[in-house]
């Protein structure tokens, strides 16, 4: 049984559209729950999203029938309160736990001792789909621009560029990379044949502690400076040896594992979750074995390993080797993200660029905003984006493009780039570096979720609180302001009062 909010209050609990705010705060808290209370607060608004979250979270399981599960309000909350601060599910768990005034949003009351466990918060956030996040987010803007009085008929400028969200993965090499493979296949058969009784594997710890050491010798014999063409020759030789011999060990351990799951298969494997094993330590060995046979051929056979070849991270797949000539920053490891923002500094769509460069979303993202939003008619990019064929497209869709060309430009092309209305884009074009840091310093610097799906889901409610953030940081200045002129007239002696 799951509800999106309870309607019935408790004794000591604060109607949420009455949470009270101190306005002198500079934490990013209290403008984040403002930006949560302005969509409670709006009947319309908090309606039609709470008719998206009974619909899409969890669809094929009852409502009304079970135990209660956490409200989908709730769930909203914790999702955007945990991107906005940038923290992982122990500081939320603190936070829902022992926050008053985030207490006071969730809807609990001062007597309410209601607590909420570490797993359960980290199931229920992960309900929410990427898709269910961007049509959220799609309503969250057109609350947004309300709010800051834009007319029906306004059209809306945007501004697109890339970054780069980082996975949370060492940094790969090789040899690194097999270790990683290697301690899972050890570990896990290990663990397995506790379970079972079996003696197999009894000198697990060992067998790690072997692998690893073989593999820092490996990495310390290539740290030698000596320039000397003798004893160059003579560390090559030694570098060759060692990474011979954590390959064959590696290779031993493997093979071992292996015979291990051959006799824990004909005792017949018990459930599901023993298939679940065999698969999960099977998907370790695919790993192995192809860092085993890069390894052997770069450093025994000399060759160079193809790019396309190569795996980065073993627990994340989808991780990319991105070099993007920034200053200082040789090379990000992670997946690249691009963006669209208007010019009231709402995020209007984004997109996960899995191998794919910015001149091959340059299309689709317009395309996509301007289907969420179709009195966007003019559009800014940096030179990444260019290619002839988006020039030509582009202006079909749009009534002003600005995408400047590489290289030397051509009469023509250096017309349309010094027109007035083109220079102008361009120079306010870098106002999107801004978004994309407040995207970074909330939530988007690394991504803290496992897997493709996840990473997508991280990158899309992120969106979502940002633009929530965005709101309450309007609504929070509206009221300074309004304080400001109510403490300037209070001592007036007229009839004249402020608009409510």
């Amino acid at each position: 049984m799951r509800v999106v909010q309870n309607e019935q209050m408790t004794i000591g609990e604060v109607d949420i559209s009455k949470i009270n705010f101190d306005y002198k705060s500079r934490d990013d808290i209290p403008k984040i729950l403002k930006g949560l209370q302005f969509i409670y607060t709006h009947v319309e608004l908090r309606t039609a999203i709470f008719e998206l979250l009974e619909s899409q979270v969890a669809p094929t399981v009852s409502k009304s029938n079970g135990r209660p599960g956490m409200a989908l309000w709730t769930i909203l909350v914790c999702g955007v309160i945990r991107l906005d601060l940038n923290c992982d599910y122990d500081r939320l768990h603190e936070l829902v736990n022992h926050h008053n005034t985030i207490r006071e949003m969730l809807g609990h009351g001062a007597f309410d001792d209601v607590s909420y466990h570490f797993q359960t918060l980290k199931d229920n956030v992960s309900l929410l789909t990427p898709e269910l996040l961007d049509r959220i987010n799609q309503l969250i803007v057109q609350a947004g621009h309300g709010l800051v009085k834009k007319k029906a008929a306004e059209a809306l400028r945007g501004r697109c560029d890339s970054f780069v969200l980082e996975t949370n993965v060492h940094f790969p090499t090789d040899i690194n990379l097999l270790w990683d493979a290697m301690r899972k296949v050890i570990s896990l058969t290990a663990q397995w044949c506790d379970d079972l009784g079996m003696s197999d594997w009894r000198q697990n710890a060992y067998n790690l502690n072997h692998v690893k050491r073989l593999m820092r010798t490996a990495q310390n014999k290539k740290r030698s400076k000596a320039k000397a063409p003798e004893q160059v020759q003579k560390n090559e030789a030694l570098i060759v040896q060692a990474h011979q011999h954590y390959l064959s060990v590696a290779q031993a351990y493997l093979d071992k594992a292996r015979q291990t799951l051959v006799l824990i298969e004909a005792q017949a494997l018990a459930d599901v979750f023993d298939q679940v094993r065999k698969v999960e330590i099977e998907g370790f060995m695919v790993h192995a074995d192809r860092q085993i046979d890069q390894v052997r051929r770069r450093v025994i056979l000399g060759e160079t390993i193809p790019h396309g070849e190569k795996v980065f991270s073993i627990f994340q797949p989808h991780t990319e080797w991105i070099s993007k000539g920034k200053a200082g920053v040789a090379v990000e490891l992670g997946v690249k993200v691009c963006i669209v923002e208007d010019q009231y500094q709402f995020i209007l769509h984004h997109q996960v660029m899995q191998q794919q460069t910015d001149d091959q979303v340059t299309l689709e993202m317009v395309a996509q905003a301007r289907k969420r939003f179709p009195h966007l008619n003019a559009c800014s990019f940096d030179k990444g984006f260019h290619s002839p064929a988006n020039q030509i497209a582009l202006k079909e869709q749009l009534e002003l493009v600005v995408l400047p060309r590489k290289g030397k430009l051509s009469k023509q092309a250096q017309a349309q780039e010094q027109a007035p209305d083109f220079v102008k884009a361009r120079r306010a074009h870098s106002a999107v570096e801004s978004a994309i840091n407040g995207l970074e310093v909330h939530g988007l610097d690394v991504c803290r979720d496992h897997g493709i799906e996840g990473f997508k889901r991280y990158v899309a409610l992120a969106v979502v609180a940002r633009n929530i953030h965005r709101i309450g940081a309007i609504v929070w200045q509206q009221e300074i302001e309004r304080e400001q002129r109510e403490s300037k007239y209070a001592d007036r002696d007229t009839t004249y009062k402020l608009a409510a």
